[in-house]
C-alpha cells in the first residue's frame, strides 16, 4: 500500500469528508440526475448508487451468483448488490484495514444476520487471498487508479473468476499513451502530483485483461455522465480552477476520461496465471 493510499483512506478518512458523506466514495453516474436544479446530498448519493448499478448491470444477472468487489471501501456497493440484485453472496476486498473496519461497522447487521451472504477480507488487487474460480463476477468501482500493477490485477481477476464469469472495472484513465499525459495531470490535479492516482491509458487495463486470458474485452466511455455532474457537486465547496474541479478540465481537454471496461473468462476455463 502506498503512503498516499494509507493516509487518504486511513487517518484522513476520505469517507468523512462532506464531499463523500453517506458512505459511497466515487464520482457518481449522473445520467438520471437533473443538473439544472440545485444538487443536494440525496442526488449525489443517487448518482453514486447509479454508478454501481451501471457496473452491476454490466456484470450480467447476479441473482444467486457469487460476486467480488475489489477495493470495496465501506462496502456500500456490496450491500447494494445484495439488496437490489439478489446475489447469493458478495465478498468485499480492500487493502486498507481501516476501510474494512468501517465496512464491518457499517454493515454489522447483515454480517450478523446473514453471515453466509456478506463478508469482508483484506487483500491487495495484485494478490487476492481467494480461491481459484470462486466468483461468477468480479467488479471494481473507482479503485483501479490506485492499483500499482494492472497486469497482476488482471491475472488475479482471471484466476478467481469461474469459466464464463465476467469482470467489470469502472475508473478513470488517460485517453491515450502520449508521453506527456502524466505530467499534464500532475500539473492539474493534486492526486496525480502526490501519487495517489496513477496516470495510465485505458489500454493498459484492456491489454492486461487480454493477456490474462480474458476475452470479449470492451471499453465504454461514460465521461459525459460523470464529469459534469461531479463538477457541479464540487462547486459547492471549490471555485473554478482549483484542483478538484480540474477533473472536468482534464476531461474537456481530452486528457482524461472515465471508462467502464468489461471482460469474460472463457467457458473452457482458459485463463492466465499470476
Amino acid at each position: 500500500m502506498s503512503p498516499e493510499v494509507q493516509e487518504t483512506y486511513g487517518a484522513a478518512d476520505l469517507s468523512g469528508n462532506p464531499v463523500f458523506a453517506g458512505g459511497f466514495i466515487n464520482f457518481g453516474y449522473w445520467r438520471a440526475i437533473d443538473l439544472e436544479v440545485p444538487l443536494d446530498e440525496a442526488a449525489r448519493i443517487r448518482s453514486q448508487e447509479d454508478l454501481y448499478r451501471h457496473v452491476l448491470d454490466a456484470a450480467g444477472p447476479l441473482k444467486e451468483q457469487r460476486a467480488l468487489e475489489v477495493g470495496c471501501g465501506l462496502g456500500m456497493g456490496c450491500a447494494l448488490a445484495l439488496r437490489e440484485y439478489a446475489a447469493a453472496a458478495v465478498t468485499g476486498m480492500d487493502i486498507h484495514p481501516e476501510q474494512l473496519r468501517r465496512a464491518r461497522d457499517a454493515h454489522a447487521g447483515p454480517l450478523r444476520q446473514e453471515p453466509g451472504r456478506l463478508r469482508f477480507v483484506q487483500g491487495a488487487a495484485e494478490r487476492m487471498p481467494l480461491e481459484d474460480g470462486a466468483f461468477d463476477a468480479v467488479i471494481s468501482v473507482e479503485a483501479v487508479q490506485h492499483f500499482p500493477d494492472l497486469v497482476a490485477f488482471a491475472a488475479e481477476t482471471s484466476r478467481v473468476l469461474r469459466p464464463g464469469g465476467r469482470a467489470v472495472v469502472a475508473g478513470f484513465f488517460t485517453v491515450d499513451d502520449a508521453p506527456g499525459r502524466p505530467a499534464e495531470l500532475a500539473s492539474l490535479l493534486d492526486s496525480y502530483a502526490n501519487g495517489l492516482d496513477i496516470a495510465r491509458p485505458v489500454t493498459a487495463l484492456t491489454d492486461a485483461l487480454t493477456a490474462s486470458g480474458l476475452s470479449e474485452v470492451r471499453v465504454e466511455s461514460v465521461g459525459p455522465y460523470v464529469w459534469p455532474g461531479w463538477d457541479l457537486w464540487l462547486a459547492r465547496w471549490w471555485a473554478p480552477g482549483t484542483w478538484p474541479r480540474n477533473f472536468l478540465r482534464a476531461y474537456e481537454g481530452q486528457i482524461l476520461d472515465y471508462f467502464v471496461v468489461t471482460a469474460v473468462r472463457s467457458e473452457d476455463g482458459t485463463a492466465g496465471t499470476s
